[in-house]
């Protein structure tokens, strides 16, 4: 597996590491001056690998976020100073937690535009996979496209959105939105498929699997479509959802979700690279990949 498992995914499970959060809303002093030179290099060496990867890759907005806020290589940004930038421009600021918060938690904090970032790196040798998000898949992954305002109002709307899901009993299929769209999503720009999604803009190996690899699906994105769509924790995505225009999710910012879900209810659920006859692709993938990595674990 080459990349990070995400909030939506990971947070649910983090209820043995209350000990850890100073605060009843779980977070926590960043403690940026406790960084050793060991950690600023592993931040340093994904730095560069990564912005030298994405020109061509990383949507117009991505690449604006990342010159407008104080981010480089030399040093893992301190979120103050993220915080001062976001507020003035989108009124977002950064918050450091531990690792891994329970659900409601996560939703609150977006709810009040606050992203919940964890303060650790990995290790040297977790540079391709790690199973919590670190700050590098939060502040480089998440932070550049909050200072969009059409991402900002969509990741909001998306936090009072997860507490209402909670209540109605509808998480799984809210966090399936968040996954192929904040996490995994695709951007049609008019020079070419472009990424926004944090899950792949922090990951070497996926951000050329998304856009080069003949194997994955690249399908319109359609709501209810995504509601009943299942994804891959542990792997590469097997479909990715594409929008013709970051409005797209302020949209959806909009929307009652509730008969979304009355629909979706009792309805069959689709395997993460299924082609549906109506779906309007822009691209139809070849599955050579995991269907290679079927093969490979049946033959153990």
């Amino acid at each position: 597996m080459q990349r990070q498992l995400t909030e939506i995914e990971k947070h649910g499970a983090a209820s043995g590491q209350a000990g850890l959060a100073a605060r009843a809303d779980w977070t926590i002093e960043q403690g940026w001056e406790h960084y050793t030179a060991a950690q600023h290099a592993t931040w340093k060496t994904l730095f560069e690998r990564q912005t030298r990867l994405l020109p061509g890759r990383a949507c117009d907005e991505f690449v604006q976020g990342m010159r407008d806020l104080p981010i480089g290589a030399e040093q893992i940004p301190d979120f103050r100073r993220l915080s001062d930038v976001l507020m003035k421009r989108t009124g977002w600021q950064v918050v450091a937690v531990p690792g891994l918060v329970p659900d409601e938690v996560f939703f609150e904090h977006l709810a009040h535009r606050r992203f919940p970032a964890g303060h650790f790196i990995r290790k040297p040798h977790e540079l391709d996979y790690l199973e919590e998000p670190d700050v590098f898949h939060d502040v480089f992954g998440h932070v550049p496209m909050l200072m969009n305002p059409v991402i900002a109002d969509y990741i909001q709307a998306y936090g009072e959105g997860g507490l209402r899901a909670q209540r109605l009993g509808k998480l799984a299929n809210l966090a399936r939105v968040y996954w192929y769209t904040v996490e995994f999503g695709l951007l049609q720009q008019s020079d070419g498929l472009r990424i926004y999604g944090a899950g792949i803009a922090s990951s070497y190996t996926e951000s050329v699997f998304a856009l080069d690899d003949d194997s994955p699906n690249r399908i319109r994105f359609d709501l209810e479509r995504v509601m009943r769509t299942h994804y891959r924790i542990d792997d590469f995505q097997e479909s990715y959802f594409v929008i013709g225009h970051l409005d797209e999710l302020l949209e959806l910012a909009r929307i009652d979700f509730a008969p979304f879900y009355e629909r979706a209810q009792g309805q069959p659920e689709y395997p993460p690279g299924q082609v549906l006859a109506d779906d309007a692709l822009v691209a139809r993938g070849t599955g050579r990949y995991h269907a290679n990595k079927r093969r490979e674990a049946s033959n153990e």
